[in-house]
């Protein structure tokens, strides 16, 4: 597998699975009817935010990521970054690789910490390999996220020093 910086062409092999992801509404706080081109300019972030893909063997996109500064000014020190895989590549350490690699981009970028606004508290999987890589929950917003099956549910704000 191949970590590398996304161009334009990287679209058509993000968009199905982006899709899948934030159709299901299980783990992302944007809209389950987001349409393409709306999604193509969330992810595809401009500079100074970079997106990255896992690209396979075959050049078939794994996974991905954007990062991006969390806030604008005197809040652009602290990075912010969003990940997905591929559900049909889940369970294959895409998602520890992207990590550790925005991890390293953001620390190359000088950023000093990177915190995640949203974590959906019921998204275990991403919640421990968050722990994992360092983070810590810094906050949690009660019922800051309607689940499509579970209903109302926390949102956790998960924070790193870099």
């Amino acid at each position: 597998m191949e970590i590398r910086i996304a161009t334009a062409g990287d679209w058509p092999g993000i968009w199905p699975f982006l899709r899948e992801i934030v159709a299901a509404g299980e783990t992302y706080t944007w809209p389950r009817d987001v349409d393409e081109q709306r999604a193509r300019d969330m992810w595809l972030v401009p500079a100074p935010g970079r997106t990255v893909v896992a690209v396979g063997p075959d050049g078939t996109v794994l996974g991905s990521a954007k990062l991006t500064p969390n806030q604008l000014g005197p809040g652009a020190h602290v990075a912010n970054a969003s990940f997905m895989v591929a559900p049909a590549a889940a369970g294959r350490g895409i998602g520890r690789a992207l990590g550790r690699y925005v991890l390293d981009l953001a620390r190359a970028d000088g950023y000093r910490a990177m915190q995640f606004n949203a974590v959906v508290a019921s998204n275990t999987h991403a919640v421990s390999l968050w722990r994992s890589l360092g983070f810590e929950v810094v906050g949690r917003i009660p019922e800051g996220f309607r689940h499509p099956d579970a209903g109302y549910g926390d949102l956790l704000v998960m924070y790193q020093r870099l």
